[in-house]
């Protein structure tokens, strides 16, 4: 097959396909991975949980880790700077139905890397080791890791890090071609996803700009990455890993959705929501994902208006079908 979409091995699991979607805090909850899953990525990848929080049996959590049989093979992300209970944490929650295991050491946001996790860990390639190694040693399933070009410009240690993941027990790295200080902003570094996979032979997986077919196929091409994870460009856009999967095979790009399917799509992720997290939850969180459904329409700001009123399920149908219909 000479396509550049094709089946992904990382461990005992197989992928059938190599779009994968990014695990994002307040982003990649149920509703979404199912819709994603539907529209071709081809791993769901779930919001980072908290060894600490698994350990203290914390109700939110466990809400977290719910996963549907219909979105799998699903990813579960977990972060923590303590190799013991990692590796005890990871051992306890192993029967549920996740098939990989990723560890979280890319995390930007202060009140993680202040605790000296997420990012914080790149910093630390000893420790890096430690955690992978007593991971990997308590349960069967694929573990991976999640890393980005490094803790600033100063350290610019992904390839490093990588090799000792692969030399620890990961079965896969994802690297995202920025630096933690970059947080998001400015371009992400391909450069450092070809050196990642230069220096290890485990399927690496490139994030970092990937925001259609085209830059998709291109990051591919350029750094010799195995798959793309598609992080921000997915918000209000599930459609993407239909249209990238439809790219790598064919070189074509497909149409986007019409307004109908953006209508329905709207909807069924709202049904989802608050099927999953109650009505009162449920339209709250949807207020952010109807505005990125919506961004860059006519009227935008009027519509954020109102998006950011709704109060029931009625509502986000009353706005969405005067937005869409």
């Amino acid at each position: 097959m000479d396509s550049i979409y094709r089946d992904l091995q990382i461990g005992n699991v197989t992928l059938s396909g190599n779009i994968i979607l990014a695990p994002m805090a307040g982003v990649t909850d149920l509703p979404f991975r199912l819709l994603c899953a539907r529209f071709g990525s081809s791993l769901q990848c779930m919001e980072m949980v908290s060894a600490k929080a698994i350990y203290y049996n914390n109700k939110n959590t466990e809400a977290l880790m719910e996963i549907h049989p219909d979105e799998r093979p699903v990813s579960l992300q977990l972060f923590g700077s303590e190799p013991e209970l990692m590796g005890q944490m990871a051992h306890k929650i192993e029967d549920k139905p996740f098939d990989i295991l990723d560890i979280n050491m890319g995390c930007p946001v202060p009140k993680v890397v202040n605790n000296g996790e997420g990012s914080a860990l790149m910093k630390d390639p000893v420790l890096v080791g430690k955690i992978v190694e007593s991971v990997a040693k308590a349960i069967d399933k694929p573990v991976t890791v999640k890393i980005r070009k490094g803790f600033d410009e100063g350290h610019i240690n992904a390839a490093e890090i990588a090799h000792i993941a692969q030399e620890s027990g990961a079965a896969a790295v994802t690297v995202h071609g920025r630096t933690r200080e970059q947080y998001y902003s400015g371009a992400a570094d391909w450069d450092i996803i070809a050196a990642v996979k230069d220096a290890v032979s485990i399927p690496v997986i490139g994030n970092g700009d990937v925001t259609d077919g085209k830059s998709a196929k291109a990051m591919m091409e350029q750094t010799g990455c195995d798959g793309v994870a598609v992080g921000r460009a997915c918000r209000g856009n599930p459609f993407i890993f239909r249209e990238i999967k439809e790219y790598l095979m064919t070189g074509v790009s497909c149409d986007r959705p019409s307004k109908q399917e953006m209508l329905d799509t709207i909807l069924e992720h709202a049904r989802l929501q608050l099927e999953y997290k109650g009505e009162y939850i449920g339209v709250r969180e949807m207020r952010k994902h109807v505005s990125w459904y919506s961004a860059g329409m006519p009227g935008g700001s009027k519509l954020r208006g109102r998006v950011n009123a709704m109060e029931t399920m009625q509502d986000i149908e009353d706005v969405v079908r005067e937005a869409f219909g």
